[in-house]
């Protein structure tokens, strides 16, 4: 059985009022079709529907993913339903939940990582998402960075401690570290007790991985990575997790031991080339009972003086602009929406 926002269980919240005050219409972002930067246009929508276990957000901020740019291009990796409205990951304050949802009240402030959302994604007013894809705020951390940290930090966090079960004294490179998953794994190892390697992009990208606590920083595109490494771990490097590929990779890998494991989230290309006593571990941010992920990832964030770095804010409406400086490359942290 299903439930609209009409129906659905909903009680007093300080921001939306009462259920009878929600909206029935939004703002969001949406396209019809494939294409470039030019297709998404903002446009007024229904506010989605609230079944059972879902739960319907007011979003404050939702971050522009890597690869938002590909499915806007090609609606690769997703289900094709137009209007399309895209955003994986976002932050904001719930105003209503479904009749089977107990873990949400109206008014806890939120963030969530939801892959391929049926009723649409963050860059909107409202989302309605399943329970299990949204958590509560890790103390420390605001409304507006929460924005950027499900999708990359659930990334991270899985490459850090599933992929490679990184443990104190580990040696490990992290190449891409200056991107919205990079800065977030050098913290996630750190944490671990990991000593840490970082390749970043330019010199702004240098200073920001050192401030985030990695051992050594180094220019993935004009330094010298294997004199580094050299000097980093002389008998080999114990892992490397990548979030970007290509030559600068390549160089990464021959720093290894041998026996060492190379670990990088789908969807990075051009992939690792397989070596000859080298592990190579592809993997997903998701996996298993994603409440569980939610509770880990909030205890990491919570035991350390956690930062999210945020590369640039664009308004809803400027989500072309958003779109554009993500393929422009070179961003160092996430690039947002500011909703509200």
């Amino acid at each position: 059985m299903t439930f609209t926002v009409a129906v659905a269980v909903l009680v007093f919240c300080p921001v939306a009022g009462t259920a009878e005050s929600l909206p029935t219409k939004m703002q969001g972002i949406a396209i019809d079709a494939p294409g470039g930067p030019e297709v998404m246009t903002l446009r007024t929508l229904p506010v989605p529907t609230v079944e059972a276990n879902d739960v319907l957000i007011e979003v404050h901020a939702a971050g522009v993913a890597v690869w938002d740019p590909q499915i806007r291009k090609s609606m690769q990796w997703v289900k094709p339903r137009f209007p399309y409205v895209l955003g994986s990951d976002g932050s904001g304050v719930v105003v209503a939940i479904g009749s089977s949802v107990s873990r949400f009240k109206p008014g806890d402030q939120v963030y969530g990582y939801c892959w391929d959302n049926l009723k649409g994604g963050f860059y909107a007013e409202y989302v309605s998402a399943p329970s299990d894809c949204i958590a509560k705020l890790p103390k420390g951390i605001s409304l507006e960075a929460a924005g950027a940290l499900g999708a990359s930090g659930l990334t991270a966090l899985s490459g850090v401690d599933r992929a490679l079960k990184l443990k104190r004294g580990d040696t490990v490179i992290i190449h891409g570290a200056s991107g919205a998953v990079g800065t977030l794994a050098v913290q996630l190892a750190k944490l671990r007790g990991a000593r840490v390697l970082a390749t970043a992009s330019g010199e702004e990208g240098v200073a920001l991985v050192r401030r985030l606590g990695a051992d050594v920083a180094i220019d993935g595109r004009t330094g010298d990575i294997a004199a580094a490494a050299r000097a980093f771990a002389p008998k080999g490097a114990d892992a490397v997790l990548a979030f970007a590929g290509g030559d600068a990779l390549e160089k990464c890998l021959d720093a290894l031991r041998a026996g060492g494991k190379v670990a990088y989230p789908n969807g990075v290309e051009p992939v690792p080339k397989s070596r000859p006593g080298l592990n190579l571990v592809p993997y997903d941010a998701l996996f298993g009972d994603q409440k569980v992920q939610w509770a880990e990832l909030n205890r990491a964030v919570e035991a350390s003086k956690f930062e999210v770095p945020i590369a640039a804010t664009f308004a809803l409406s400027e989500a072309a602009d958003a779109h554009r400086r993500v393929e422009a490359g070179g961003v160092r942290g996430k690039v947002m929406l500011k909703i509200r």
